[in-house]
């Protein structure tokens, strides 16, 4: 009797890890075999296909990159989000969209995640507030930063150094050509340098509104002499954007742009770096992403003569100096509409991405950039590229744009009034300035934003 039921016992034992067991590959199995990321068409998107392999290897998991254009980016998954669509797992979008997507339910939050993991240790604090923290100041995540960027500037060592440049510049200015230490000074290289005559420019910037472009060169020199787009925590406009800062900032940016190529009203990303490998001017801003290509001697004539700085400070309308740099850049976030098989691969591929070994081959991909705090002052980082110190500088500098659900009605205004004065001269900076403003406090009124007891994290 006794072995019977020791027999019985055994087969009970041996039934439960077969049923535990089960039970354990199910969950196993409970892994899609395959994620879709959906990010911009662009270098770093060739990067991350080519870094994801190593995910593959490891796991099994299938990535899958889909791109798409630049100028449809933004409104095709906007589109697809709006429809409930999962036709991507992980879209690494813009951070001016994160309140938007957050808000309408369209991506997971990430909160627990990126603590528990150790991205959110580990990652630049001033990363995750504008890559993935929505609304801003409650410790909420949404994202994690895949490509952190910022505008940043190109310049001709070999003009900036020439002997008959240098003392012909000091006679007329007074101090000494150099890298500029001021917007101020800038604009004073870029008139020095101009000569139409011999087509040659002073400067390459953006002149392009359709998108963000325009918006985010604005945004800098509005901060640099004393104004700024608003307060993120209160949604109060008036006193910033229009503000005697504010106006100088965008008059600064009208004058700048009187020293541009011809052509310059459309002008992104392409125009810059093109003006600058074609020899027609001494300086361009481009975002960090796109300066591969002119450190390069195969796309760029003059890249041994090709030197970097960071957007420099200025002496704002107040006295008091500051320094600013427009953000760029993107993050990773998982569709909330994917079956849980598919949220779970996502959630373990955003897991690899944020390792530091991860994020220390990401970063020697050129054009990549890395939001990982000891990556990023790690000496194979800094000695990786020439202008990687520059966005090291940066990284500590820049400010974003609204990320509220009414960037895109208010990046549209925006861009269309202000455009029409700083490349038009149509107007006023401060007719244009308070029209912004008129219509931004509009939208924050309507959608109750100044209500007694409004609550931005009550969603």
């Amino acid at each position: 009797m006794k072995k019977t039921i020791i027999c019985l016992i055994a087969v009970i034992f041996v039934a439960s890890l077969t049923v535990f067991g089960a039970a354990c590959k199910e969950e196993e199995e409970a892994v899609a075999d395959s994620i879709t990321i959906h990010w911009a068409q662009w270098a770093p998107a060739d990067n991350l296909e080519e870094l994801s392999a190593d995910f593959t290897a490891e796991t099994g998991i299938e990535v899958i990159i889909e791109q798409t254009p630049w100028e449809t980016f933004v409104q095709k998954y906007n589109i697809e989000m709006i429809a409930g669509s999962d036709a991507w797992d992980i879209i690494v979008a813009d951070s001016q969209d994160l309140g938007n997507m957050a808000i309408n339910g369209h991506f997971v939050e990430l909160t627990d995640f990126v603590a528990e993991v150790g991205i959110l240790d580990s990652f630049l604090p001033s990363a995750m507030f504008y890559y993935g923290e929505y609304p801003k100041g409650f410790e909420r995540y949404w994202g994690v930063p895949v490509e952190g960027d910022a505008l940043g500037w190109a310049y001709r060592m070999d003009l900036f150094e020439d002997a008959d440049n240098m003392a012909a510049f000091e006679a007329e200015y007074g101090y000494a050509l150099d890298v500029p230490t001021s917007w101020d000074m800038l604009k004073d290289i870029a008139e020095f340098f101009h000569d139409p005559d011999n087509e040659f420019y002073g400067v390459a910037i953006y002149g392009d509104n359709g998108y963000d472009s325009l918006a985010m060169f604005a945004e800098q020199t509005i901060r640099a002499y004393g104004g700024d787009l608003g307060d993120f925590e209160t949604f109060e406009v008036d006193g910033y954007l229009n503000s005697d800062g504010a106006i100088a900032g965008l008059e600064y940016y009208r004058e700048l742009f009187k020293f541009v190529p011809p052509g310059f009203g459309d002008a992104f990303f392409i125009a810059t770096n093109d003006a600058f490998v074609s020899g027609i001017v001494p300086m361009t801003t481009n975002y960090f992403a796109f300066f591969p290509g002119l450190s390069n001697p195969a796309t760029n004539p003059f890249a041994d003569v090709t030197g970097y700085f960071t957007c420099p400070p200025q002496e704002g309308v107040d006295g008091v100096v500051r320094q600013s740099v427009a953000l760029g850049g993107q993050a990773a976030s998982i569709v909330s509409y994917i079956s849980d098989e598919k949220k779970a691969a996502a959630f373990k591929w955003l897991e690899w991405f944020g390792k530091e070994e991860t994020q220390a081959k990401w970063a020697s991909m050129p054009g990549s950039f890395t939001c990982h705090e000891d990556v990023l002052n790690s000496d194979e980082f800094l000695n990786a590229a020439p202008y990687n110190p520059y966005m090291l500088e940066s990284f500590k500098l820049f400010q974003d744009w609204w990320a509220t659900p009414q960037y895109d009605e208010m990046l549209r205004t925006f861009s269309e009034i202000l455009g029409a004065y700083v490349i038009a001269g149509e107007g006023t900076a401060e007719e244009a300035l308070q029209e912004v403003t008129d219509i931004w406090t509009e939208i924050f009124e309507e959608d109750g934003y100044y209500e007694s007891g409004f609550d931005p994290n009550d969603f």
